[in-house]
């Protein structure tokens, strides 16, 4: 079997499925996850230079890609990651709650670049058989998802204020 580019950018970084090191953070910026998101999009590394996934982490956030935001993209789009996988302290320094799915890869805050498509992300996104959890906020929303259980299909619009 033919190795992929990426997983083997990846395997030097990361050390197990539970641990992670990061040597060469400019290495990263090349994973793509699916055809139109790349990894460094989802960790934010020139802010927070420690926020590195594990192996999990960066699965759930490839299944993400190819199950939500593509077929999201291709309605709306290209789409702007503002935040996605959070270590544990990155998550404490932003705010987010302790069981936040962004801690396992398994969600995004994302907003479309045209502004115009808001309306028609979230429209899409609440009937989206793969959305687990939608927050809509001003001008973006928080989308999740889960691999590993059926989605909760729990929506909340006008959630953050």
């Amino acid at each position: 079997m033919k190795e992929n580019i990426n997983d083997v950018r990846l395997s030097k970084h990361l050390a197990s499925p539970n641990e992670a090191t990061l040597s060469h953070s400019s290495e990263l910026d090349g994973v793509r996850l699916s055809p139109h998101f790349k990894l460094s999009e989802f960790l934010k590394l020139e802010k927070y230079p420690a926020n590195v996934p594990t192996m999990q982490a960066v699965a759930n956030l490839t299944y993400g890609c190819h199950q939500i935001l593509e077929p999201a993209r291709l309605l709306v789009g290209p789409i702007i990651i503002n935040s996605g996988f959070r270590n544990e302290a990155v998550n404490r320094k932003v705010g987010g709650v302790k069981n936040s799915q962004h801690l396992t890869g398994q969600a995004a805050d994302i907003r479309p670049k045209d502004p115009r498509q808001f309306q028609q992300l979230v429209d899409f996104l609440k009937s989206w058989e793969y959305t687990d959890q939608l927050l809509t906020g001003s001008g973006w929303l928080h989308i999740s998802w889960n691999p590993l259980a059926p989605p909760r299909h729990f929506v909340r619009i006008g959630y953050y204020k």
